[in-house]
């Protein structure tokens, strides 16, 4: 859990489970569309997605169906052995993306992904050296870890990082200078999640884009958060016009199901060996089934569109109670508050609905799923409304 959620209570000390997770005072047991359904009885609206994950809400009947069918007809098997439906997911994410980014990595979490989109820009380029944006997050493991902001000073426990990192401004195009012939690759979310859903400006984006070309260095967008349709475009590399060598992505790609995805560029990909990446879970039949499922439901149902629509309306109707002003894209969105976030969360939940917090200490983060309707946003408009500003 990150510091986002460091003012929740501690979990009790009985039970197996290790003791490394905060928790919010409610234990949910069943779920259905955009309600959560506790153990207390209460019925609570989901702003928070399951960190994102949650695009399509709960019990969609074709994701499930998707996962049924697949189970009885082979739930594993090595990628070793050749499955039509693991080349239909890739095709189908390549389609969806049209980025012109054609081959296709699967693997399980958006750690694991940018931890070998990583790897593989080192390897690839034979550079000692890696940049991030200041205030981005990229997982947990060794290296995703290393360019993760604070991550050192905060968690990260390895006793050094297997390379060299620089952090840069993520406001001002400037900064780019520092890409230089050392550098292998810069890493980058087009909107920063945890950060309090901050959207890079385009302008910076850009010049990374183009410095990373002059530098001969790899540019890797890590999407797990902001991607698959949640900015309201396939990627937010769509919407800001930037296509990076190497885009990770996760969390919404399955909706629920433990699956991400490393899209690369054909001249990366031109490059690759047998047994340059490899896993055991990644790719496996009842993830790819999940995934052509998950983006057939976002295309054939208007998630996309929704998304967007649903966006305008938090946009315009609520910058009410405690809330300032609103940041972020499509649904990854960030209420500034005139009081601490973590108050605010703490009166939306008593009030139905819950939303998420961020290392900036005055945004509320919402990240629900894609099929949000109005009603909902009308409810989150009138309880915030309420409250004291």
């Amino acid at each position: 859990m990150s510091q986002a959620a460091a003012h929740l209570a501690a979990p009790p000390a009985a039970g197996h489970l290790a003791r490394v997770f905060a928790q919010y005072p409610f234990e949910v047991v069943h779920a259905e569309g955009v309600w959560l359904h506790a153990a207390d009885g209460r019925r609570v609206l989901d702003y928070y997605g399951g960190h994102a994950v949650a695009a399509l809400g709960y019990a969609h009947p074709r994701w499930i169906e998707a996962l049924t069918r697949q189970a009885h007809e082979v739930q594993f098997q090595t990628n070793a052995i050749p499955m039509a439906v693991r080349e239909r997911a890739a095709a189908r994410l390549v389609r969806f993306a049209a980025l012109g980014l054609d081959q296709v990595f699967f693997v399980n979490s958006g750690a694991e992904a940018n931890e070998n989109a990583l790897r593989l820009a080192f390897k690839l380029t034979g550079r000692r050296e890696a940049i991030a944006l200041e205030h981005g997050w990229h997982g947990r493991t060794a290296a995703a870890g290393a360019v993760t902001f604070g991550a050192r000073e905060k968690w990260y426990g390895f006793p050094q990082a297997p390379f060299d990192v620089k952090f840069i401004s993520r406001t001002d195009p400037a900064a780019v200078a520092a890409i230089g012939a050392d550098t292998a690759c810069v890493i980058v979310e087009p909107v920063q999640g945890l950060a309090g859903a901050f959207e890079v400006p385009v302008e910076v984006l850009r010049a990374i884009r183009r410095r990373c070309t002059e530098a001969g260095a790899m540019l890797i967008f890590d999407e797990v958060q902001c991607g698959v349709g949640r900015t309201g475009a396939p990627f937010a590399a769509n919407r800001v016009g930037v296509v990076p060598d190497i885009l990770t992505t996760a969390k919404a790609l399955g909706a629920g199901f433990p699956v991400s995805a490393m899209l690369l560029a054909p001249a990366i990909a031109a490059q690759l060996s047998i047994e340059d990446m490899g896993t055991t879970f990644g790719g496996g039949p009842l993830a790819c089934a999940i995934v052509e499922t998950v983006i057939d439901i976002i295309e054939s149902e208007g998630l996309l569109e929704n998304v967007a629509r649903m966006s305008a309306l938090i946009r315009s109707s609520c910058i009410t109670g405690p809330v300032t002003a609103i940041q972020g894209a499509g649904l990854l969105l960030g209420l500034r508050t005139s009081r601490p976030a973590k108050e605010v969360q703490k009166e939306l939940l008593a009030a139905g609905i819950f939303a998420g917090t961020a290392a900036d200490l005055h945004i509320v983060r919402l990240l629900p799923p894609f099929t949000l309707a109005e009603p909902h946003v009308a409810q989150l408009a009138e309880t915030l409304g309420r409250l004291s500003p």
